[in-house]
């Protein structure tokens, strides 16, 4: 039933300065690792790159980041030098940015650190399929980031112009998936978190119905992600209560992970709205979780005889499991949601609509949805240690490891992951009683600090 990813002692650890790429695109500070010159370069490279495999356009869409514009005119200047025609689209979520890029069958770009505050910032790429560019594709930009720009010559370098309608393309592509969706007399509140859906989500939910009041949706450049969205949904929780919704949505600051409050200040996270989206389900179909999934969300696909894998954490990885299985539904806790019968990336405001979608059946209750789940309590430890691999390939770390899994046999379990960006071991137990996963996981952070 479950395939789950092996432990192993040989997994690598953060990050080399040969390896750009984490699990989700190039992100760090930008007075450091995101500086104009970097992205400059790394413009350029991705688009020689690109020139190969014969793309010569690019789209490039943006959140609400104060260092955006300056990113933006570097990334552009990069690809521009390579021969490669830069189509600007302006603020717009990632999955945006996916739909645009598949539409056009062009590669897609987003500048975006994504859950991160404002002092961060990243580069997320697209093929032309709308999917996260491949490993081998990567490294192969990787590769030509160590070499000198060498600009094409005057007659051949890219041109730049913007779509000015990207917002409403991205807008009807949303409601054209659930052109039988009536949300009239739906009370909504969205957290935007002053980022990327800012302006395109509320637009959403009123035009298929819904009434919408809004949080989140003031950006100033510097205040995305800032105790808003889904990294910090006490907030929305707080309003919830506070007023008369029946349910509260919140983004992250690009628009591709999702958090729903109920009415009575229930949060749900991406584990919660996999199981409710499951009941809407195809028979022949599965469901791809993560190494993060919560067991109990595991053994409840198991009792239903829905058939269900782990990927590695990352909503690209998710997408390869669930195109290789030929399976339309995955996600992590974190609010990754990819529904693969309408896009080909993790989308929060298409989320949000299927979710509405397998609510309106039950008069959009979500407490009642969700009644007969209770996920496994889990603690996470994210250890920072100065060389994981010396944790990594530890024999007495490792035999603790195991002696705990012994003891919680099938109701838990231990996940040890490097971080693929920085130097820190994350260490998660997840088991039926609190008591147990807390202790557990303390008990391995003390041995591997001791290490």
């Amino acid at each position: 039933m479950s395939d789950p990813i092996p432990i192993k002692k040989e997994q690598s650890s953060f990050l080399s300065k040969e390896r750009r790429f984490g699990t989700d695109g190039i992100r760090g500070p930008v007075d450091s690792t995101m500086n104009p010159l970097f992205v400059t370069q790394l413009g350029w490279a991705a688009g020689t790159v690109l020139l190969e495999e014969g793309i010569t356009k690019v789209l490039i869409g943006k959140d609400t980041r104060i260092s955006g514009y300056m990113l933006e005119s570097a990334l552009q200047a990069g690809f521009i030098s390579s021969g490669i025609d830069v189509i600007l689209l302006g603020p717009l979520p990632t999955p945006g940015v996916s739909f645009l890029a598949n539409s056009n069958k062009q590669a897609g770009v987003v500048i975006s650190a994504s859950h991160n505050l404002f002092e961060d910032n990243g580069i997320k790429f697209f093929n032309k399929d709308g999917q996260k560019f491949s490993s081998a594709l990567e490294k192969r930009i990787e590769t030509k980031l160590n070499q000198e720009i060498e600009s094409v010559k005057s007659i051949n370098l890219g041109k730049a112009t913007r779509m000015t309608d990207a917002q409403g393309r991205y807008i009807e592509f949303c409601k054209s998936n659930f052109i039988n969706l009536d949300l009239s007399g739906l009370s909504l509140l969205l957290d935007c978190a002053h980022g990327a859906t800012y302006s395109v989500a509320p637009k959403v939910f009123e035009e298929l119905g819904a009434k919408v009041a809004t949080i989140g949706t003031d950006p100033d450049g510097v205040n995305i992600n800032q105790n808003c969205g889904s990294t910090s949904p006490e907030n929305i929780k707080d309003e919830i209560l506070k007023g008369d919704y029946d349910l509260g949505i919140a983004f992250d600051g690009d628009g591709d992970r999702i958090l729903i409050v109920s009415k009575t200040g229930k949060i749900l996270d991406g584990d919660d709205l996999l199981y409710i989206l499951t009941k809407q389900l195809d028979k022949d179909s599965g469901v791809v979780g993560t190494l993060m999934t919560n067991k109990a969300l595991e053994l409840h696909f198991e009792k239903e005889n829905i058939r269900f894998c782990r990927a590695d954490v990352g909503d690209k990885y998710v997408l390869h499991r669930l195109l290789d299985e030929g399976w339309q539904l995955g996600g992590e806790p974190s609010g990754h949601i990819i529904c693969l019968d309408a896009t080909q990336t993790g989308d929060a405001i298409v989320a949000a609509l299927k979710l509405l979608s397998c609510l309106k059946e039950n008069q959009f209750n979500v407490d009642d949805s969700i009644k007969d789940f209770t996920k496994f309590p889990q603690t996470l430890i994210n250890l920072s240690v100065d060389n994981p691999n010396k944790i990594i390939l530890n024999d007495k770390f490792w035999s603790e490891v195991t002696e705990i899994e012994n003891k919680l046999n099938d109701k838990g379990r231990v996940l040890i992951r490097p971080s693929g960006t920085e130097p820190l071991i994350r260490i998660m137990v997840e088991s039926e009683k609190e008591e147990y996963s807390e202790d557990y996981c303390n008990k391995l952070a003390d041995l591997a600090s001791r290490l």
